[in-house]
């Protein structure tokens, strides 16, 4: 109930946000008609078109993504036609006969109705799903944990239930909004005569608003000036109410219980039926794992996270092997490219994972055990209980003398001593982060979740677009420049020469990459404060003379600085088109 009413809050914040400036013309266009009639359908038609589509959308589904674009140009080409029906709906009776059905003459039969005393409801049900469809709300602290909360846990009542109620508190302010913009309209229409004016007046910022959305201003720009506006408020409504946000984020630490203290039950080990596949072992079930201590690593390989806390799933898994354990890898994948059973083999033998694998494509194994980070490791006893977790990176002795717990719980006497973290050989990306630097987060380049974009005139999703490089860059800010095509999980390079731009804060920084669509190479080379990349900073996939080429879809290392850390700006010039970039990661 909370979380209901917090989303519901967070949509209430939305008027004064910038982003909920292309679609008020429409919904004030219909301020001077009775309430119950045209506005309260409009705006409810609004909340349950973006709560099925934002639904839809959170589940990642690629057609879902494609259909939401089609509709968003169906619907501005009727918004158009609307807007031109308020400003010279004779005109447009005449020169939009195609189209006077949906759009020209919605304006002329709500009025007429209204002037009957009947209805008009459909009419402005009709413009209220349409808008529906234009409406890109920024997405702030609220709306962003609902929305990730829905990508991760698949589409549900519960999810759908927080995204209808962030709706309606837009559509509870904006109603707000339009009553007393109704007020004011009728008061000018009676005592100036300037209703004309006014309706006009509303045609031509429809009118705008279309041509705003169409260029992408409602997903760029407003969506940048929104961050400012809103953001600190709804953190702060997330801050004051307790378990609103997750317990903790990747990076953070999550004891599988207190050293000495008697391991809890935490649940059954869940079925790992919904795999698509097995690597390393024919498919497992529970039944075939009951007697064993199990280890369930939840991991996919361009997650920097899951690669520096690998050597140590590796080394349990060799050093117990002969003693009970059994260690299970979950693949479950964060990008497109991770589903593809092949580059997922191909990382399996790069990173010498010998135990087995399933793959989680469907993120059913996820759902079932309420998983929500990568890594995430699940200790498992001999009768099946799951004893104890660990969230993120780090805490390894502590999660060895969980499994060494479970092992003599399980009959084993005769174990082997305990590794040693500090002596483990760890190397290129394996090796932990410098915590005491980091400074700088997991930044994504697609427009589904990229923020601190600072390049002129914002992202544009979906469509090519020469970019620029602003001259300055605060902390954590990156750019385009070039001709890129952003999408919902990437940058693709469209022509050769383009860069991408960071300034961060970090011993290492990472980007996960990806080569053409037709798997041709592409050559790069690392810039350091605009200059070429120093032999002694160059990360493990960068040349001593700053250059690289991308050739497979993983996580490659540019820096690793061996000085003193501090502010850098990073860019990265790529030699050839058609390199996808899909997130900054760093350590």
């Amino acid at each position: 109930m909370l979380l209901l009413l917090l989303a519901y809050l967070g949509g209430v914040l939305t008027l004064l946000s910038p982003c909920i400036l292309p679609v008020l013309p429409f919904v004030f266009a219909r301020a001077d008609r009775p309430f119950l009639r045209s506005t309260l359908p409009l705006l409810l038609g609004m909340a349950l078109t973006f709560t099925v589509v934002a639904s839809l959308a959170a589940v990642g589904s690629q057609w879902v993504a494609q259909a939401n674009q089609i509709g968003r140009w169906v619907a501005l080409v009727l918004m158009a036609v609307f807007a031109i029906a308020l400003l010279w709906p004779t005109l447009a009776d005449h020169l939009l006969a195609p189209f006077q059905r949906i759009g020209a003459r919605l304006s002329a039969r709500a009025d007429a109705a209204d002037a009957a005393g009947r209805g008009g409801a459909w009419t402005s049900l009709l413009i209220g799903i349409a808008t529906g469809l234009l409406w890109a709300p920024c997405a702030g602290p609220i709306l962003g944990l609902v929305l990730t909360g829905a990508a991760l846990n698949g589409a549900s009542v519960g999810t759908s239930s927080l995204l209808l109620a962030y709706a309606l508190g837009a559509v509870t302010a904006l109603a707000l909004a339009v009553w007393v913009g109704g007020r004011v309209f009728r008061a000018l229409q009676a005592r100036l005569g300037l209703g004309n004016v006014v309706r006009r007046v509303l045609g031509v910022a429809a009118l705008l608003a279309v041509v705003a959305i169409g260029l992408g201003w409602d997903t760029g720009l407003l969506t940048r000036l929104s961050a400012v506006s809103t953001a600190r408020i709804e953190q702060g409504l997330l801050d004051a109410v307790p378990d609103a946000q997750p317990a903790a984020p990747p990076m953070m630490m999550m004891a599988a219980g207190q050293a000495g203290a008697p391991l809890p039950v935490e649940g059954t080990l869940p079925s790992l039926s919904g795999a698509t596949g097995w690597l390393n072992s024919p498919p497992l079930t529970t039944e075939q794992l009951r007697g064993k201590v199990v280890l369930i690593d939840f991991w996919t390989y361009s997650c920097i996270n899951c690669l520096r806390a690998m050597p140590f799933v590796h080394e349990w898994a060799q050093r117990y092997r002969d003693h009970g354990l059994v260690v299970v890898g979950v693949h479950t994948p964060e990008f497109a490219f991770e589903r593809d059973p092949r580059n997922v083999m191909k990382a399996v033998q790069q990173l010498k994972v010998e135990y087995p694998v399933a793959l989680d494509n469907q993120y059913s194994i996820w759902r079932a055990f309420n998983n929500r980070y990568w890594p995430a490791h699940y200790f498992i006893d001999a009768q099946g209980n799951i004893r104890g977790h660990q969230f993120g990176e780090g805490n390894y002795a502590h999660s060895e003398q969980v499994i060494r717990r479970l092992l003599v719980e399980a009959g084993q006497t005769d174990l082997p001593p305990p590794a040693d973290p500090a002596a483990a050989d760890l190397q290129g990306v394996a090796t932990q982060a410098d915590m005491g630097n980091l400074r700088s987060p997991e930044t994504y380049l697609g427009h589904a979740r990229a923020e601190q974009f600072a390049s002129p005139g914002g992202q544009r999703a979906d469509a090519a677009f020469g970019y620029t490089l602003p001259s300055t860059l605060a902390l954590n800010q990156w750019g385009l420049s070039g001709q890129w095509r952003v999408n919902d999980e990437a940058a693709q390079l469209q022509q050769a020469g383009g860069r991408i731009a960071f300034q961060f804060h970090a011993r290492d920084l990472h980007l996960v990459l990806a080569p053409g669509e037709d798997g041709t190479p592409v050559r790069f080379r690392v810039l350091l404060d605009g200059k070429p990349l120093p032999a002694a900073d160059a990360g493990a996939d960068v040349a001593a003379d700053g250059t690289g080429t991308v050739s497979e879809h993983r996580l490659y290392q540019l820096i690793r600085q061996r000085g003193t850390i501090g502010p850098h700006r990073f860019e990265i010039e790529f030699l050839d088109a058609g390199v996808q970039a899909y997130a900054f990661t760093f350590g």
